[in-house]
């Protein structure tokens, strides 16, 4: 079957990302601007959802419908609020500040599971990290409407993307390490009873060629039968920008080359009311989508028509 890539909106001036499903409308981050967008199916517009986020990457819902966000700028963990204000949900690790979280997602439980790279780019020049580990954290609500923070991964040299399976049994998490040499995986960790996590599983990893170290994965979704969804890759190295589809075990079943002229995808999810068309943000700033994927996403919420 023939890929059909839609250019839907952009490009805007670099860096799209954080592409979640509302129930109407596709929400994604434009992080230089420091906005969250509102693509519209239904009309071909794309409007304006959110101003001054402090440069936010990652957006997830959780299972009612509020919506989180990863606020590289100001260190934290935050909640959209219905009225327009924003809720800081963690900013901490005991004493010292958090990195610059990049994505995150939420199980049934409330908990938030987020990266916590350093990215420069994102954050004033004059701030520097308080936190040597690159590692995945956890917020979790307390009966009180707070949240507690806790590292959760001692393994990782470099974060990024990350899932839950829609059992909650098992953590999918992307290391990338920017060294030539680091090692850049799919990595699944079972999530044990107590929320700890246990030995971690390489599902895929990414090497290098002649023309230098492959780029790995950057962000995931997954489909309705649990198979992992991510953006990775580009032109300098390897087969290329693409989006690959991997079963939970490791196997890759499908890839999706990137069309001319779009390099470095950088993160996805299904959208339109039945869950159907793949959502695709990349480096340069764009929102496409591809419908004929022959696959359904999953969410937590909305529920799925």
């Amino acid at each position: 079957m023939a890929l059909q890539w839609e250019h839907v909106a952009g490009p805007f001036s670099r860096l799209t990302e954080g592409p979640a499903w509302d129930g109407r409308r596709l929400l994604f981050t434009h992080i230089p601007a420091s906005r969250i967008m509102a693509y519209h199916p239904d009309t071909g517009e794309c409007t304006v959802y959110r101003e001054n986020t402090n440069h936010s990457n990652g957006l997830a819902f959780d299972d009612e419908g509020r919506l989180y966000g990863c606020c590289s700028g100001g260190r934290a963990i935050v909640r959209f609020e219905a009225n327009g204000t924003t809720t800081t949900i963690v900013d901490r690790l005991g004493d010292q500040r958090l990195n610059t979280p990049n994505d995150l997602a939420i199980d049934r439980q409330g908990r938030i599971w987020f990266s916590n790279p350093w990215n420069a780019v994102n954050i004033d020049p004059g701030e520097q990290p308080e936190m040597s580990g690159r590692d995945i954290l956890r917020a979790d609500p307390q009966a009180d409407g707070s949240y507690t923070c806790q590292q959760v991964t001692f393994d990782t040299t470099g974060t990024n993307g990350l899932l839950v399976s829609p059992d909650d049994r098992t953590l999918y998490m992307i290391q990338t390490d920017p060294e030539p040499a680091g090692v850049r995986e799919l990595r699944s960790y079972a999530i044990n009873d107590d929320g700890s996590l246990g030995q971690y599983v390489v599902l895929h990893q990414f090497g290098t060629d002649h023309r230098g170290p492959q780029r790995g994965i950057d962000g995931m979704c997954l489909d309705s039968e649990g198979n992992i969804v991510g953006t990775a890759g580009n032109w300098a190295s390897g087969p290329g920008p693409m989006i690959y589809v991997w079963t939970p075990e490791g196997r890759v079943l499908e890839t999706y080359p990137m069309p001319v002229g779009v390099d470095m995808p950088t993160n996805c999810c299904f959208g339109d009311a039945d869950q159907s068309s793949l959502y695709v943000t990349t480096l340069g700033g764009h929102l496409l989508r591809l419908r004929n994927t022959g696959r359904r996403g999953w969410i937590m919420w909305p529920p799925v028509r």
